[in-house]
């Protein structure tokens, strides 16, 4: 299926979760995730089922002033 992983087209097999997803572009904490603009948290990263054309933000927090 494809989907979109911070504006970037990706591809996984039907049935991934958004662990799966995590996992392909190898994201490294800190960060927050957004699946078609709802956060989802991190104890449901596993459970989270993707779908077709989801769009995934992968956030990472900003430091500074």
């Amino acid at each position: 299926m494809n989907l979109l992983i911070n504006d970037q087209p990706h591809q996984l097999p039907a049935g991934a979760t958004l662990s799966d997803a995590l996992a392909l572009i190898e994201a490294k904490p800190p960060f927050a995730v957004a699946v078609n603009r709802q956060f989802v948290p991190r104890s449901n990263y596993g459970a989270h089922l993707l779908q077709a054309d989801d769009r995934i933000e992968v956030i990472r927090p900003v430091t500074g002033g």
